[in-house]
């Protein structure tokens, strides 16, 4: 790969420019155990309503249905289409 701030992957050429920082960084988090690598993979993020209880237990997918259109707020994506 050429141009400025490219890196060239040790697979070889993909083609994509891709600024040398990343690439940097995707290898030192490649090297890393995997326990670690898991530890930082995933961001918890509150999410209104869902998290507010511990569980929630409906008798039929159309009761879980309409609670989540009445109480869940749209851009959760738990809406219908």
């Amino acid at each position: 790969m050429t141009g400025r701030g490219s890196a060239e992957t040790e697979w070889g050429d993909t083609g994509i420019d891709i600024p040398s920082e990343w690439q940097e960084e995707f290898e030192a988090a490649a090297r890393r155990p995997l326990p670690a690598r898991f530890r930082y993979a995933f961001i918890r993020t509150y999410k209104p309503v869902l998290d507010d209880a511990a569980y929630r237990a409906f008798d039929t997918m159309a009761d879980y249905r309409r609670w989540c259109e009445e109480n869940l707020p749209d851009w959760l994506g738990y809406g219908r289409i």
